[in-house]
C-alpha cells in the first residue's frame, strides 16, 4: 500500500498539493497491522535513495527506497516497521556519478539538537488544541484591518534565561507559556512575533538561515510543546505572528543547497541562484514543486500550528533580480528589466490563497522599497498582502530623534512626511530587532542628551509612534530602556527593572498600550485621513506637533500634541477641531512616569480663539521633551 498517489504526484506538479507535508517526509502510520513510519521524499536527480539512522545504526545498505512512476517526477518511497517517535533520520542520496549526499528531512517535522543536524520522527497530530473560539472569532472578524495591533517582537533564546545551567538556559515553549504570556498580556500587546522558530543550524543566524521549513526549531522542544505555547497564547487572547524566510537559504550540507546533488531548490544558474552578499542560496520560484514546498510551509504553521500571521522576510530581495548584485551577477527578466515575475506570481497566489483558506490569518511584507501595491489586490497588479512593514517611517523617525533638539528645527518633516503616503499602504510601524544591533544602539542611547533625558525623549518618541497610524511593533527590551545593545548570546537586562527611571518607562509603555486598545480611534482607520487629522504639522521653529485620531463612528477622539525640544512652554496653545472639554488622560511628564507633575490631570475647556487654522483652542502648560494626551469629550 502507497502513501503518495497519482493525485498527489499530480497536485505536486502543478503547485498546488497545499496539504503536501501531510504527504512528503517521515510520518507514522499502521500499514497492514504493522505499525512504523513512512518515508518520502523528492530528489529527481538522483540514481538511488536510501533511509539511514539511529534505528539501524546508520547502515547505509539496509533501507533503499521505491522510486514511484512516473518516474521523472523523482518521488522516492519507503515504509519501514517499526520504528520509534524520536528516532533520528537522514536520506542518503547517491548521484549519477557516484556521489553519496547525506541530507536532512526538507520536510522533516522536527530536528535533532544542533549541532547535531539529522531530522527526527514525531508525530505532530497528537496535541489536542483548545483554542477553537479564538479562531473563530478571528476568521469570522468584519474587518479584521479594523482591530488593534500592537506587536511584541521576541527572541525567545534571549527573552530570558535560567542562569548557570550548561545547556546554556533557554526556556522551553512550556516555561515560556508562563512567563512570556504573563508579561505580554500585562503590558496589553495584543501580539507576540517569534523570530527564529523554523529551524536552523546557527544561533548567529537568529533563525533567519533556515533549513527546517516545517519544523519548529528543538531548542525549546517538542513540536507539541510548540503548539501548546500556541494554544496558551489564544487562550489569553493574544495572536502569534511568525518570522517565515522564503527569500533564501543556508549553503549547509545536510540542507536544501544542492539537495540531490544539482540545483533542485535553488536556480541552477548563480546569476539567479545565488545572494553573493550573504552566502546563501536563492529558491527556484519558476519551478512548481519549490513553489509547493514554500506554499505548504506557509499553510502549514497557519494550519496546522494555528498561526495568527507571517511576518515575510526579505521581501525586496525577492522582487528585484539584481538585489544586492553588481552587474553581471544578475539575469534580467524576460521584459529586460529587473523584477523577479516569478516570485510576483508567488506572492499574489499564497497570499490569495491563505485570504481565501484562513480569512483572519495575516501575511506581512517586511519590504523595503517603494515597490507599488504591496498590499493591493492581486486583481489590481497589488502583491496581496495584508500589511506592510514602514521602513520608510522608521528611518525618518529615528533619524530625527537622534538629533540634538538644536538640529530637529531642519529636520521637522521627518517627522511628517510619513502621512504623504499613508493612504497607498496598510502599514505596521516597526522598531525592530534590526535597529539595536550591529552598533546601531538600544533604543535608549539612540537618544541624546543625558540620562533624564534620554527618558524624556523616548517616553515621547515611543508616545508619537502609538499615536501615528498604522498598526505597532517594538523589540523586547525597548519597552523597559534596555541600555546594552541587542545580542541573542545573553537575555535582556532585566535587572535594570530594579531601577526606578526603567520601572517608570515600562509603567509609561505599559499605560500607552492600553490606551491604545481602549480607544478604536487609536486603530480603525489606520489607512484613511478619516481617521486622522494634523492640528498643527509646520511648528518647526518649536519643534512641536498635533494631531487628533478619530475612529469610525468620530466618538471618544483623542488629541496629541508634543514638544521635541527641553524648552518648557508654560502657556502652549493649540488648536482643536471643535468646542467641548478636553480632558487630559495622559502626559508623559506624570511623576509616576519619572516626570514633575505631581497634580491631577486636568481638563481644559476650548475657547472660541483661533489657532493653527481652528477656531476653537485650548491653552495648557507643555514641559519640554513631553507628549500629552487628552481625550475629546
Amino acid at each position: 500500500m502507497g502513501n503518495f498517489t497519482e493525485l498527489d504526484m499530480y497536485l505536486l506538479g502543478q503547485g498546488t498539493h497545499y496539504d503536501i507535508y501531510k504527504k512528503m517526509g517521515a510520518h507514522p502510520m499502521t500499514i497492514e497491522g504493522k505499525k512504523g513510519v513512512m518515508f518520502d521524499v523528492w530528489a529527481p536527480h538522483a540514481s538511488r535513495v536510501w533511509v539511514i539512522g539511529s534505528f539501524n545504526n546508520w547502515d547505509e545498505g539496509t533501507y533503499e527506497m521505491e522510486r514511484l512512476a512516473p518516474y521523472e517526477m523523482g518521488i522516492y518511497e519507503l515504509f519501514i516497521p517499526e520504528i520509534c517517535e524520536g528516532d533520528l533520520y537522514k536520506f542518503l542520496i547517491q548521484t549519477p556519478d557516484g556521489r553519496r549526499l547525506y541530507k536532512a528531512d526538507p520536510y522533516g517535522n522536527y530536528a535533532e539538537l544542533r549541532p547535531g543536524n539529522a531530522s527526527r520522527v514525531y508525530d505532530i497530530n497528537k496535541f489536542h488544541w483548545t483554542d477553537e473560539k479564538w479562531l473563530k472569532e478571528r476568521d469570522e472578524a468584519e474587518d479584521i484591518y479594523a482591530r488593534p495591533m500592537s506587536i511584541y517582537e521576541v527572541h525567545l533564546g534571549s527573552w530570558m534565561r535560567h542562569p548557570g545551567r550548561e545547556d546554556e538556559g533557554f526556556y522551553t515553549y512550556r516555561e515560556l507559556a508562563d512567563a512570556l504570556i504573563k508579561y505580554v498580556k500585562g503590558m496589553g500587546y495584543t501580539h507576540v512575533e517569534l523570530m527564529g522558530i523554523s529551524e536552523y543550524p546557527f544561533d548567529g543566524s537568529w533563525g533567519y538561515q533556515v533549513t527546517g521549513y516545517y519544523a519548529p526549531t528543538s531548542r525549546y522542544g517538542t513540536p507539541e510543546d510548540f503548539a501548546y505555547l500556541v494554544d496558551q497564547f489564544h487562550k489569553n487572547n493574544i495572536g502569534v505572528i511568525l518570522d517565515w524566510v522564503p527569500a533564501h537559504f543556508p549553503r549547509d550540507a545536510h540542507g536544501l543547497a544542492d539537495f540531490d546533488g544539482q540545483a533542485l531548490y535553488e536556480y541552477a544558474d548563480p546569476r539567479m541562484g545565488e545572494h553573493p552578499d550573504w552566502g546563501t542560496k536563492i529558491f527556484d520560484y519558476g519551478k512548481n514543486e519549490v513553489k509547493n514546498f514554500l506554499i505548504g510551509s506557509a499553510l502549514m504553521w497557519i494550519e496546522h500550528y494555528h498561526i495568527d500571521g507571517l511576518r515575510v522576510d526579505a521581501v525586496a530581495s525577492m522582487l528585484y533580480l539584481d538585489y544586492g548584485k553588481q552587474d553581471g551577477q544578475w539575469l534580467p527578466n524576460r521584459y529586460g528589466d529587473n523584477k523577479n515575475l516569478e516570485a510576483i506570481e508567488l506572492f499574489r497566489h499564497i497570499n490569495s490563497l491563505i485570504s481565501r483558506r484562513n480569512p483572519g490569518a495575516l501575511m506581512i511584507a517586511e519590504e523595503s522599497t517603494a515597490w507599488p501595491l504591496v498590499t493591493g489586490d492581486a486583481a489590481d497588479g497589488g502583491l496581496a498582502f495584508d500589511y506592510k512593514w514602514n521602513m520608510g517611517w522608521m528611518h525618518d523617525f529615528l533619524d530625527y530623534m537622534k538629533l540634538d533638539p538644536y538640529f530637529r528645527k531642519p529636520n521637522h518633516n521627518k517627522m511628517t512626511f510619513a502621512m504623504s503616503y499613508n493612504t497607498s499602504e496598510r502599514y505596521i510601524l516597526v522598531l525592530s530587532h534590526d535597529e539595536v544591533v550591529h552598533l546601531k544602539c538600544s533604543m535608549w542611547n539612540k537618544m541624546p542628551g543625558y540620562e533624564e533625558e534620554k527618558f524624556r525623549n523616548l517616553k515621547t518618541a515611543y508616545t508619537f509612534m502609538m499615536g501615528h497610524p498604522g498598526k505597532k511593533l517594538l523589540f523586547m527590551g525597548q519597552d523597559f530602556g534596555q541600555l546594552r545593545e541587542w545580542s541573542e548570546e545573553r537575555e535582556l537586562d532585566w535587572f535594570l527593572l530594579q531601577e526606578d527611571p526603567h520601572k517608570q518607562l515600562n509603567l509609561y509603555v505599559r499605560e500607552l498600550l492600553h490606551i491604545y486598545r481602549e480607544y478604536p480611534c487609536m486603530y480603525e482607520l489606520d489607512s484613511s485621513w478619516d481617521g486622522f487629522q494634523w492640528m498643527n504639522a509646520d511648528d518647526c521653529d518649536r519643534s512641536t506637533f498635533s494631531f487628533v485620531r478619530m475612529s469610525k463612528d468620530k466618538k471618544k477622539s483623542l488629541l496629541f500634541v508634543f514638544n521635541f525640544t527641553p524648552i518648557d512652554r508654560p502657556d502652549f496653545r493649540v488648536g482643536v477641531p471643535k468646542k467641548g472639554t478636553y480632558r487630559m488622560i495622559l502626559s508623559s511628564d506624570e511623576a509616576r512616569f519619572g516626570g514633575h507633575n505631581t497634580e491631577k490631570l486636568p481638563s481644559y475647556r476650548a475657547v472660541k480663539k483661533q489657532c493653527d487654522n481652528q477656531q476653537f483652542s485650548i491653552a495648557f502648560p507643555l514641559p519640554g521633551l513631553s507628549a500629552a494626551v487628552f481625550r475629546v469629550l
